[in-house]
């Protein structure tokens, strides 16, 4: 197990790549941009996240490409596909780019020897066993193995996981995954070994989870504003139960990004193929949109008309440059067009792409 495959060299992609490489691995790696396989061939590419960089420019043992060929070789018998799964209209995932990526495996003809393919992108619960049956034909052993990390710590998150999560299409799948990640962690994870549609669902219902615990920590801040408590103290108090925790139950904005908003909105789509009325999941954007409208009006009350508003960061967390789903830049864009005016400090790469989407709507001030 010397030589791992990763096909997908993107954010997600090339970090685990790099880790799985300064573990001992030999990894190649195949992605369809050919100019980002260039800089990242003459280690010239420049990662705005924290670690890559210097990962890339260590590693002596990290191969990339744009032919999937480079991948078909009977000592890589491991190959990790960590593509794209876009939203669809209805809230579920797009699976279009797995697809194409195995139908370019398939075309190299049935192995010989079985290879396992580990889905680490986002799936729709069901849709890895109807891959399986699609690899099995050509010797592939499909298994799912999705990342849990956070934009801007993606590195560490991958270094030190809570729990790596396996859904094995056999059991030696999972034994293989499992030495893997116990060559390339720095900690003790739980390894929660599972069959591929429980660990589908596994998946969403974690996120589903942390944005119920978001959503409910914003509801209880608004309604202390409201009444005139305080918020801060009310909810150190209850995360301070053992059985509920602090993590994730501060007063703030709303949930965004590229995961939670999709996998809650995912997980209620599944939920109603299988005749299941999953409240929770339409519950909690619900109060994710009442809350935005909350911090809106108390914005509004907060700062007179001719004062300006200062926002210190609109990326959907603090320290990314990730505008997807934000709820400080809903809210600044609200408030700008009830007609206040707005400073956003925040970095350059952000800076710009708001400019792009809002020309001439707000003030900016360059934190780097």
């Amino acid at each position: 197990m010397k030589k791992i495959g990763v096909i997908g060299a993107g954010k997600l992609g090339l970090c685990f790549a790099l880790n799985l490489e300064k573990s001992g691995f030999e990894v190649y790696a195949v992605d369809i941009a050919e100019d980002y396989v260039n800089l990242l061939q003459t280690r010239s590419f420049n990662s705005s996240e924290p670690g890559v960089n210097d990962l890339l420019h260590e590693s002596k043992s990290f191969f990339v490409s744009t032919k999937t060929e480079t991948i078909i070789n009977d000592d890589l018998k491991d190959i990790f596909i960590m593509v794209a799964t876009p939203s669809l209209p209805d809230g579920s995932y797009n699976h279009t780019h797995i697809e194409k990526v195995t139908d370019e495996l398939t075309a190299f003809g049935k192995r010989k020897n079985v290879v396992h393919l580990y889905i680490g992108c986002t799936t729709m619960p069901g849709y890895c066993n109807k891959l399986a049956e699609k690899m099995q034909v050509y010797n592939y052993m499909v298994s799912y193995n999705p990342e849990f990390i956070a934009q801007g710590n993606i590195i560490l998150d991958q270094q030190y996981p809570d729990q790596v999560l396996i859904g094995e299409g056999s059991i030696e799948a999972g034994d293989r995954l499992e030495k893997i990640y116990k060559k390339m962690v720095r900690n003790n994870p739980i390894f929660c070994r599972m069959d591929r549609l429980s660990a589908e669902i596994a998946k969403l219902a974690t996120n589903c989870f942390l944005t119920t615990k978001i959503s409910f920590a914003n509801s209880i801040g608004d309604l202390a504003i409201k009444s005139g408590a305080d918020h801060e103290k009310i909810l150190a108090a209850v995360g301070a139960d053992s059985r509920i925790g602090k993590k994730y139950l501060n007063y703030g904005f709303g949930f965004g990004g590229p995961c939670f908003p999709r996998d809650n909105k995912a997980l209620g789509v599944f939920a109603k193929s299988q005749n299941c009325d999953l409240k929770i999941s339409e519950a909690t954007d619900a109060i994710n949109k009442t809350h935005l409208e909350f911090q809106v009006k108390h914005y509004l009350k907060k700062y007179l008309p001719e004062e300006v508003i200062p926002l210190d960061y609109v990326s959907y967390k603090k320290g990314s440059v990730i505008i997807e789903e934000s709820q400080q830049l809903a809210l600044a864009v609200a408030l700008a067009k009830a007609g206040r005016k707005v400073k956003i400090s925040d970095r350059k790469e952000v800076i710009n792409e708001v400019e792009k989407l809002y020309p001439g709507l707000f003030d900016f001030v360059n934190q780097q």
